[in-house]
């Protein structure tokens, strides 16, 4: 594989982690981050359940104490006008504020619960590293600890109406990720909503390995997932539905399933399934790339967005 080098380097290196073109990011900086991110998700995926909680906390503190540009520059472009309007599809999916308690998994700088903070929803903020976390957040949003996976040893359960995440599944140990849906479920009240949008692994990697071109994720990405996939997680954790959300040009759409048995069109999600069987098929991260783009007419996006309802 030809790395890239120089200014093409930079240039995909800002575009993919929003950074301001007239940032002082270096070929250099760059390497680091690529090689850290390599070193710690070896640390990661060697971690064991009696101390994955320990080695997370002290991987993540490491890449961002030591990449520091990455919570100075990242999104430092993006006005808050600009951002909002990209989370304003999450009232919609959440509903009416009333006495609605939230819950997020991985708030990062605290953007979005801030954001819904703002709008009248009582808020609960986690993050795995002291590096990001309560420091960027406002006043009105309460922090608490997480290891992301075992949410009822940390919350009493049944206690939120909504749990978010956005782009954060895709972080925990793969061994996890059946542990971190139905902690999320234990938390819930009755009828409860789990909100989440993670890559599709198919469109990506989504993590530093995309700027090195590579065919998959070679970072702190652990695991991407398919549609199949998401669905086979939400019904194992005792979720009764879950649905897809579209995001269209003027509406927002929300196909819903429940277990195996379609509620609305069997044909949409059937379709999802179809599509990544026959992208899986294909040579190539360029040739997948274009049969994606294609497959967006569909509604097959980079991103898989789910409701899942307990």
């Amino acid at each position: 594989m030809k790395e890239p080098r120089g200014s093409e380097l930079i240039e995909r290196y800002k575009n993919n982690y929003c950074i301001a073109p007239d940032a002082p990011i270096s070929e250099e900086m760059i390497l680091r981050h690529w090689e850290l991110e390599k070193e710690l998700t070896q640390k990661l995926l060697e971690s064991t359940p009696e101390n994955r909680f320990e080695v997370f906390e002290e991987c993540y503190s490491k890449l961002y104490s030591e990449l520091i540009w990455l919570n100075e520059y990242v999104k430092k472009n993006i006005p808050y006008s600009t951002m909002d309007r990209g989370f304003r599809i999450w009232l919609t999916l959440i509903g009416a504020p009333s006495t609605q308690r939230i819950y997020e998994v991985g708030s990062g700088k605290a953007e979005l619960i801030s954001f819904l903070a703002r709008n009248g929803y009582s808020c609960v903020a986690t993050e795995i590293t002291r590096e990001r976390g309560k420091k960027y957040s406002e006043e009105n949003v309460t922090w608490q600890n997480s290891d992301g996976v075992h949410f009822g040893t940390f919350e009493q359960h049944g206690s939120y109406d909504v749990v978010i995440s956005d782009q954060v599944i895709e972080h925990v140990h793969p061994d996890d990720t059946q542990d971190h849906f139905r902690g999320v479920h234990e938390i819930l009240k009755p009828n409860g909503k789990y909100i989440f949008r993670v890559p599709h692994r198919f469109t990506g990697p989504h993590d530093v390995s995309k700027v090195f071109k590579c065919e998959k994720a070679l970072g702190m990405h652990l695991r991407e997932m398919t549609f199949h996939e998401t669905r086979k997680l939400i019904n194992n954790s005792g979720f009764s539905k879950f649905g897809i959300v579209l995001i269209g040009a003027r509406k927002i759409i929300i196909k819903m399933f429940s277990k195996d048995r379609m509620i609305s069109t069997s044909f949409y999600f059937h379709s999802l399934i179809l599509i990544e069987g026959i992208i899986r098929l294909i040579p190539g991260r360029k040739n997948r790339l274009s049969a994606i783009r294609m497959a967006a007419r569909v509604g097959f996006f980079p991103d898989i967005f789910v409701v899942a309802i307990k």
